[in-house]
């Protein structure tokens, strides 16, 4: 079957024609930008404040699979159910980075850039929120 054809056509990120609908989403692209700091953060957490980096890694992480399946979901209801799922966990995020905070373990540039970047999440996931969950 050539590559061309509609049932043989291998999607993938190299060729832009093809994307999951996920993909398309700027809050998908900024939650993995959160991921990607996040992660930087995780790196810079003493040994002794794992239990803080598992659930910051958990969060962020859930951000994203979130927008995904209800990227993924036909129903409205379900698809801003994921939304909201994936709201919750940036605002769990933000818990965590204040709690890093208070305990003086990140620098308050990674902090504040994190948190930019959970405001404009959360600001895109309301708005998805509302634009689903009407008709």
């Amino acid at each position: 079957m050539k590559e061309g054809n509609k049932e043989g056509t291998k999607k993938s990120r190299a060729n832009p024609m093809y994307y999951f609908d996920h993909e398309k989403f700027v809050v998908y692209q900024t939650s993995l930008e959160f991921i990607s700091l996040s992660n930087c953060i995780i790196e810079q957490l003493p040994k002794g404040k794992t239990y803080l980096a598992d659930q910051l890694q958990r969060a962020a992480s859930s951000i994203s699979l979130n927008i995904a399946e209800g990227a993924g979901e036909f129903s409205k209801n379900e698809k801003a159910r994921f939304y909201r799922m994936a709201k919750r966990s940036s605002t769990e995020c933000a818990a965590i980075l204040d709690i890093c905070a208070k305990l003086q373990l990140i620098d308050q540039s990674s902090q504040v850039k994190a948190r930019e970047l959970l405001i404009r999440i959360v600001s895109m996931l309301t708005k998805l929120i509302k634009h689903t969950s009407h008709p």
